[in-house]
């Protein structure tokens, strides 16, 4: 019986990146876990990864292959195949890293303060700069602090503060007890935009204790992340937004009854939409056609686009058609 089964969705083509992460994995303090890594129909194989693992490595990971089902696919399949006597699931993604004490500050956190949900913070990085710790999140928002060595602290109402800025939680980072595992999966659908916050708003919601540790749990990697190569010249950009969308429509429902927090989300939204017609527009500009076809579907879902469209349109003119200020 392990106490973790460590989740990883693997969509790579570059050799040598899921070796890494495992090379965190089984490098770590705490050893009682078994691998469960999902192959994404990955362009480079995960079987071909671990052919240059020793046998009793090889023999504590079980490799899962599907038909492309996006990252947030991946992982339910993980989370469907979990054994019966795992208690805590942990996921990692295949381009990021474990640093050692991961696994045991989540088992002793989870098993002393009888948490159902764990995120460690990210290691700060150049790079990823809008990551922040849980350090920063007790200054920001307050909260009761449980232990020092290591930093632990409890937030009342997280999910409201995570709706306000979610930079501090991360998959990477996240761990999972029993009640939570066997029932939330992840919106497949929305697999370029905002799966993951509905993920943590449905798990922050369902759980009895939310529990946070300052100590870095994960460092982020370099690998094929289907985020890096997206902006808003890129054909994907506009799914991303209305994906983006759905995810914060869907968000709205399980607030419906907190006005603070639909006023929130309600920004966010209309923000996806603003970028997301700007993005056409400087197709258009660049003589390329519009996603007449996505835009369409957007307004039969969201006929409030169409008035943020007069909208737009009317303080360009207002501007001027070649404004320098233009937003982009």
């Amino acid at each position: 019986m392990a106490t973790f089964t460590v989740v990883i969705p693997f969509y790579q083509r570059e050799a040598g990146i899921l070796r890494r992460a495992l090379a965190s994995v089984f490098g770590q303090s705490f050893q009682d876990f078994d691998v469960l890594v999902v192959d994404d129909a990955s362009p480079l194989p995960a079987e071909e990864e671990l052919e240059p693992l020793d046998a009793r490595t090889r023999s504590r990971i079980t490799v899962i292959k599907q038909a492309n089902g996006g990252p947030g696919g991946a992982r339910n399949t993980g989370l469907d195949n979990v054994p019966t006597e795992t208690q805590f699931v942990a996921f990692l993604d295949s381009d990021d890293i474990w640093l050692p004490d991961h696994l045991k500050n989540a088992q002793d956190c989870m098993t002393r303060f009888r948490g159902d949900c764990y995120w460690a913070s990210m290691q700060a990085s150049d790079e990823f700069y809008y990551h922040f710790g849980m350090a920063e999140l007790e200054a920001r928002a307050g909260g009761t602090r449980l232990s020092d060595e290591p930093l632990i602290i409890e937030v009342p109402d997280l999910a409201s503060v995570m709706l306000k800025n979610w930079s501090f939680l991360h998959l990477s980072c996240m761990v999972l007890a029993r009640s939570l595992f066997e029932t939330i999966r992840f919106d497949a659908a929305l697999r370029l935009a905002a799966e993951d916050v509905l993920f943590f708003c449905d798990c922050i919601l369902a759980s009895r204790r939310n529990l946070l540790c300052d100590e870095a749990g994960a460092a982020r990697g370099i690998g094929l992340n289907i985020f890096h190569s997206i902006d808003s010249q890129s054909p994907q950009f506009l799914q991303q937004q209305f994906n983006t969308w759905e995810a914060l429509d869907r968000l709205e429902t399980r607030f419906s009854r907190r006005p603070k927090d639909v006023a929130s989300i309600t920004k966010y939204k209309n923000t996806a939409r603003q970028q997301a017609l700007w993005s056409q527009a400087g197709r258009v500009r660049q003589r390329s056609a519009p996603d007449v076809r996505l835009l369409a579907r957007w307004a039969w879902r969201d006929p409030a686009i169409l008035r943020t469209l007069v909208q737009l349109g009317a303080g360009k003119l207002g501007r001027g058609c070649h404004s320098q200020g233009e937003p982009k």
